[in-house]
């Protein structure tokens, strides 16, 4: 028994490793092109990297906005305040990005799940349910959402697909996004050249963030299932 939670622990342990080297070479690719597109475009590239990082790809704000504090502020000798400008370009990308994505939810998600749901376990039930809680919370699920990594990245497509407010969804989205951008731009012109120890100290945040919506699904799925059953067996009674 000791022999098995050993050889479980060791092989979490070998993953986690792979896991972390895995990441760290693509982030590398990510850094090299973040800098060369900053390079070539200045301003408008913080807009452009933002609005693909919100439009379900996942593009690390966590490296685009920081560097920016560094690159485009302190390199130039630009004072602090501009941290502010680089929020508001960083949200402008932001709000782009989330209401393509927002669209692609609303004019391809909602059909596609209304005809093909329920072979993937979503009822007409649960979109129903989907949109009452956006009705009802999706301004604060929205807001909150663009400060957390990970979620902030996929958010704007279930809002699409559950058709919020489309102003709602846009002015919750540019403010909480202003807020995470001008954060991080702002610990990017502190650290300086140093400033990688902002996405170092959120890295291990990703893969529990990841574990979290993991057993949610499967969490999700096993209720589905055990109600399929359910039923089946109803019907074998009558």
């Amino acid at each position: 028994m000791f022999g098995n939670a050993l050889s479980s622990i060791c092989l979490t342990l070998a993953v986690y490793v792979c896991y972390t080297r895995i990441v760290a070479s693509i982030e590398n690719l990510i850094l090299n092109f973040v800098q060369a597109t900053y390079t070539l475009m200045q301003w408008p590239g913080v807009v452009a990297l933002m609005a693909i990082e919100s439009a379900c790809i996942p593009f690390p704000s966590e490296i685009i906005m920081p560097l920016a504090g560094w690159m485009l502020i302190k390199e130039q000798g630009l004072p602090v305040i501009y941290v502010l400008a680089a929020g508001a370009w960083g949200a402008l990308g932001n709000t782009i990005g989330s209401v393509i994505a927002y669209y692609v939810g609303v004019w391809a998600g909602r059909p596609f799940l209304n005809k093909y749901g329920r072979y993937i376990l979503i009822s007409q039930r649960d979109l129903d349910m989907t949109d009452r809680w956006f009705a009802r919370s999706g301004s604060w699920t929205v807001f909150v959402s663009r400060m957390l990594p990970v979620v902030r990245t996929y958010i704007s497509l279930p809002a699409g697909i559950a058709r919020m407010n489309i102003y709602k969804f846009i002015t919750y989205t540019f403010v909480g996004a202003f807020i995470w951008s001008t954060g991080l731009a702002y610990g990017g012109y502190q650290l300086g050249e140093h400033w990688e120890q902002i996405r170092n100290a959120m890295r291990p945040f990703d893969p529990v963030i990841i574990g979290i919506i993991v057993i949610l699904i499967a969490l999700y799925v096993y209720r589905h299932i055990k109600h399929l059953k359910g039923q089946d067996g109803k019907t074998d009674k009558i």
